[in-house]
């Protein structure tokens, strides 16, 4: 857990340099997603401090993708939020997850989250990213759950890629978080739905949002991270959304 610790404490500090330095040079990736230098530094620089300290263990990360076999898995996203990163705002961070033997083992189980049980009050249905990139597939998941729920967030036609149409604003902008599913850790969301995800957009939110009384799967209902879709939510609701999902496909 000390070794863990030092991780995103590594991260923090070579990801302010890059700020304390104005860097803001990015590439877009084919996902339409941006990439910039600190994301690369600060995935390489983990890579390595995993490798010396536990040489057997595979790593995924999003820049480089995966390397070696084991039965411990360390899952990295450098920098979820670089947007927000390169423009200078809080709403970014490190996500590092460990999966073992198929299992996210990050938390220390029944301990809490840092945020505390959800609080009993509703919200919204939060969903990402908007519909220009998603596949036809996921746009018809998205637009039929948001014609069934009171409120969605952005508030868009998810049915329609309009490719002129400005990039709206995530979910968690203006939260002071970095992700979707900490608003439904902090009941802030009733529920948030991340479409077209990497095992890295998803892996280190597990044990956050499951010890603060929430519940995660993909759109099987299935406790999976590699499937590309993520559904954390409100206990009561879990099953609500997955059977409206379910009959858009």
């Amino acid at each position: 857990m000390a070794f863990a610790h030092h991780l995103p404490d590594h991260a923090a500090d070579i990801a302010h340099r890059y700020g304390r330095a104005g860097n803001t040079a990015v590439q877009i990736k084919n996902d339409g997603s941006p990439v910039s230098a600190a994301d690369q530094e600060i995935e390489a620089a983990l890579r390595r401090r995993i490798r010396e300290r536990h040489p057997g263990d595979a790593i995924t990360g999003e820049e480089a993708g995966s390397h070696g076999q084991g039965p411990r898995r360390w899952i990295i996203d450098a920098i979820d939020g670089t947007a927000a990163f390169l423009a200078g705002d809080s709403e970014w961070s490190t996500l590092i997850a460990l999966e073992d033997d198929g299992r996210i083992r990050w938390a220390l189980p029944n301990q809490g989250a840092w945020s505390g049980p959800l609080p009993a009050r509703s919200s919204a249905l939060g969903i990402w990213p908007p519909p220009t990139r998603l596949n036809h597939s996921q746009r018809i998941v998205a637009a039929t759950l948001a014609a069934r729920t009171a409120r969605t967030t952005p508030t868009l036609d998810w049915s329609t890629a309009d490719p002129t149409a400005p990039l709206p604003k995530k979910p968690s902008t203006g939260s002071g978080t970095c992700h979707g599913a900490l608003l439904v850790a902090t009941g802030r969301l009733d529920a948030f739905l991340l479409l077209g995800a990497g095992p890295w957009d998803i892996a280190a939110l597990i044990p956050i949002v499951e010890e603060a009384g929430g519940v995660f799967s993909d759109l099987s209902g299935l406790r999976h991270i590699h499937t590309g879709a993520a559904l954390f939510s409100r206990p009561g609701l879990h099953d609500q959304l997955l059977d409206i999902a379910g009959s858009a496909r």
